[in-house]
């Protein structure tokens, strides 16, 4: 199956996700050899103390998942991510303030999580597709380009929509070639899978990571 294993971030944000459960994921990562694990912040310590000595990174979500939080309170969650034992961080853009035409605020909203990571953890930025404009969407590549960001990253997965082809290859063109895109929501088939990677994306965020590597369909939603 390629190294589609190694392009995921097999991922588990829902709110009643327990430590039992955290742990499955974590082992389950080890077994299959993805990319991360993606938790909330709570449990990031937790991830990484199952998957210390291990290839397997630990990834995190910021201002999860309306991106709604002060531009401070992102930057602390960040630091605090760190230090707990992230290696990416996940951070969700100002929405409101893009579609409010604000972008030196939304720039300066991303580029506060860079300089938290500072260096320490890659930034990925989730820009909510399914609630933007294409030149919207445009718009926010630019804006986490311009901010210093790693990765812009098609959605949360708890909005109105999720991941598409046309998205990726939209935000692949937008962004520089330092850049990478994350495909994330909605991702359920090694078919899926493949056709996010055939428009651009170089990672995947989804839960049903162990059901892509047996060639199954997942009826869970991310």
């Amino acid at each position: 199956m390629d190294n589609i294993a190694g392009m995921i971030d097999h991922t588990l944000l829902k709110a009643d996700a327990t430590q039992e459960a955290i742990v499955q994921l974590a082992a389950e990562a080890k077994q299959y050899g993805f990319a991360s694990v993606c938790v909330n912040p709570a449990w990031v310590k937790i991830a990484a103390e199952e998957l210390a000595g291990t290839e397997v990174k630990v990834c995190t979500v910021i201002g999860f998942p309306l991106g709604a939080s002060a531009t401070a309170v992102k930057a602390y969650e960040t630091r605090a991510a760190i230090a707990d034992g992230a290696q990416e961080v996940d951070m969700v853009i100002a929405v409101g303030a893009l579609k409010s035409g604000l972008a030196a605020e939304v720039e300066q909203d991303i580029r506060a999580v860079v300089e938290a990571a500072a260096g320490q953890a890659l930034v990925k930025v989730i820009i909510e597709t399914s609630l933007l404009t294409d030149r919207e969407k445009e718009l926010a590549c630019e804006l986490a380009a311009l901010a210093g960001a790693d990765y812009v990253k098609t959605s949360t997965g708890f909005s109105t929509g999720g991941a598409t082809a046309a998205d990726v290859a939209l935000m692949r063109a937008a962004i520089p070639a330092r850049m990478k895109v994350k495909a994330s929501g909605g991702i359920r088939s090694y078919e899926d899978a493949r056709a996010m990677m055939e428009a651009g994306a170089s990672r995947l965020g989804c839960s049903s990571g162990v059901q892509i590597m047996q060639g199954l369909r997942s009826a869970s939603d991310y």
